[in-house]
């Protein structure tokens, strides 16, 4: 293993990472929903929830409890520190398979790549995973090195715990399994591999087991966002520009050089650990590439593809076109040093009278107006059919003494608060906050909601004082 430059890349990893810390102390933008609704997660400890595995939940629950806050920059806090963790887990990557050079370049790269800049300004389970799948492949290599059962075990402890992070881990198991057939250097004996699989199953049975009695809930919702597996053809409407639209989507995931430098080492990756990285990486991007084709993908359900594939980026650019790692670290570097900028100064700049970061905006404000209007017409109980308002109004009025709640669904749960805040039956008073009032409605709304910029912008609302079976009863 390549020694001399864990001591540079730690020093350049503390830097950026308490910048970008001190940038989110001072960011502008409030929690998005999907961070609202992870902090609710947190607040009510599980093995499991409604859309995601747990672990984002215990970290920020574990964050905001050390620092006896709930604030937006302690929810966010982890983000930064475990991306910075990740750079030098796959320096480690790169300094056993490579050399220590690829391995210093490795850790900077990855460190800047714009996937890493904005996960370590907004909170996300792709963060969370990211360290354990590095640590995870880590370990494997020690194991394929050694041939000890004892780091393949803790390599799939940590690809459970990457899993309980995000299910997307599992494309780690499919890549060391592929690269294990293809080339014996990073092959592990029968034992260890017995091992990794015992280690792994281990790690991920209390959410298997949490899901089993919670009626699949998880693996039913992952199967909503995969919509071919709902239709009733794999076949019917390809979608060709979907795929496109993914793709392309990657070279703002990753940065155009490091993106055509993994495409170039899937293609010719060169020596025997390249090869394997290939085999690593190409997973998630093949796979997710078929579901863009068959339905629609995301840009960053492909993110697990970038851990062993900057190993290999960096690779094939130091083998190959050594001159264009600086040019990659500029553009990067730029995109890494613009998005907390941007955090900083919103709500400028704007676009059309609209900030570019409007989607970050004007959650908070919503809610306290929300909750104004509960306090002013006297009413405890706020019920929204909208995820997105309920899930900052939980945060934002986590002291109000209100209760939220989501309409009781009819049928399956379509949400986590449907799930788990579903409105009782009865003549109780309520504040609905709706764009438009239900037929039940006959009288007017008790409040308007100044919605002129921000994530609500192009949203007329408004609250009702209903019943809650007229609440419960509302489109």
């Amino acid at each position: 293993m390549a020694r001399g430059w864990f001591g540079p890349a730690a020093a350049i990893v503390a830097l950026v990472t308490a910048l970008r810390l001190v940038a989110l102390w001072f960011g502008q933008t409030d929690l998005f929903v999907d961070e609202s609704q992870y902090w609710l997660w947190g607040r009510n400890l599980d093995l499991g929830y409604y859309s995601k595995p747990p672990l984002i939940a215990w970290v920020i629950r574990g964050v905001t409890g050390l620092f006896g806050s709930d604030a937006a920059f302690f929810v966010r806090l982890p983000g930064a520190v475990l991306h910075g963790a990740t750079a030098l887990l796959l320096g480690g990557v790169a300094a056993r398979l490579l050399d220590a050079r690829a391995a210093l370049w490795t850790a900077v790269t990855y460190l800047t790549l714009p996937m890493a800049a904005l996960g370590s300004l907004l909170f996300s389970t792709d963060t969370v995973m990211a360290p354990f799948l590095a640590a995870a492949l880590l370990f494997n290599l020690r194991a394929a090195e050694t041939g000890r059962a004892g780091p393949a075990m803790l390599a799939g402890v940590l690809a459970g715990c990457a899993f309980l992070a995000k299910y997307a881990a599992i494309y780690l198991l499919i890549g060391l399994g592929l690269a294990a057939v293809f080339v014996p250097a990073v092959r592990i004996p029968p034992r260890a591999a017995l091992a990794l699989a015992l280690g792994f199953a281990a790690t991920i049975l209390p959410n298997v087991l949490w899901n089993i009695g919670n009626g699949l809930a998880t693996v039913a919702h992952t199967m909503d966002n995969v919509g071919w597996v709902r239709g009733e053809s794999w076949f019917s409407g390809l979608n060709p520009a979907g795929l496109a639209e993914f793709l392309l989507a990657q070279f703002a995931v990753a940065g155009p050089v490091v993106f055509v430098a993994l495409l170039w080492g899937y293609v010719r990756p060169g020596e025997p650990a390249l090869r394997a990285l290939a085999l690593i990486s190409a997973p998630p991007l093949l796979i997710v590439s078929v579901q863009a084709v068959l339905d629609k993908a995301y840009a960053n359900w492909a993110l697990a593809a970038y851990f062993a594939g900057t190993v290999l980026a960096v690779g094939v650019l130091l083998a190959r076109a050594p001159r264009l790692l600086p040019v990659s670290l500029a553009v990067n570097g730029s995109i890494s040093v613009l998005l907390p900028v941007l955090v900083v100064l919103a709500p400028w700049p704007a676009w059309r009278g609209e900030p570019l970061l409007a989607r970050y905006l004007g959650r908070s404000d919503l809610s306290r107006q929300i909750i104004a209007a509960a306090e002013g017409a006297g009413l405890t109980t706020v019920v929204s059919a909208n995820r997105d308002i309920l899930a900052d109004l939980f945060h934002t009025g986590r002291a109000s003494g209100l209760t939220f709640a989501a309409p009781a669904p009819q049928g399956r749960a379509q949400n986590y608060y449907e799930q788990t805040h579903p409105l009782g039956a009865g003549p109780m008073p309520v504040l609905f906050v709706a764009a438009a009032a239900p037929d039940c409605a006959f009288d007017p709304p008790v409040a308007g909601f100044d919605t002129a910029h921000g994530a609500y912008a192009r949203m007329d609302l408004a609250a009702w004082r209903l019943t809650a079976d007229c609440a419960n009863a509302a489109p």
